[in-house]
């Protein structure tokens, strides 16, 4: 039986995120394009629905400190949830804060242009995991830090 193209896999956060991940910025709806004659005549513009579980669908820019390669550290996950999901731990710096991903799926994709193709993921969540103290990784103590070699949004 072949494992057929755009399959999500399970993951735990850890497995994929064995330093965790860093958010910069908030959590945004991910709004279909919008053309500059849809802008002009008023049109509001549409929430992205995943195909496959129907929820609306929300990004978030996350840095990735396991990641080896800089242009490869930073790219956006992509939340599928009927409402906002909203960030459990406090920001370590302004617009920066730790987080853990409740719900975490991998689909495998190829990225890169010409000969320079690489393995990368798509990541998507349900949510975030509860903060259990303040300091460290969301609900990890500081001393429990460890990704696949690439990702992409």
């Amino acid at each position: 039986m072949a494992i057929t193209r755009g399959h999500r896999f399970p993951i735990e956060f850890d497995e994929a995120f064995p330093q965790g991940l860093v958010m910069v910025g908030e959590v945004s709806p991910d709004n279909e394009y919008q053309s500059r004659d849809d802008r002009s005549a008023g049109r509001p513009a549409r929430q992205r629905v995943d195909e496959t579980t129907g929820k609306r669908q929300w990004k978030v820019a996350v840095t990735d400190p396991s990641e080896p390669n800089a242009k490869r550290a930073s790219y956006e996950i992509t939340f599928l949830a009927d409402v906002q999901p909203v960030p459990t731990t406090t920001e370590v710096l302004p617009g920066m804060r730790p987080i853990e991903l409740d719900g975490l799926t991998a689909e495998p994709r190829v990225a890169g242009n010409g000969e320079f193709k690489y393995q990368s993921f798509v990541f998507r969540a349900t949510g975030f995991k509860a903060a259990n103290n303040g300091g460290g990784r969301a609900g990890k103590s500081p001393g429990n830090a460890g990704e696949q070699s690439a990702k992409a949004a």
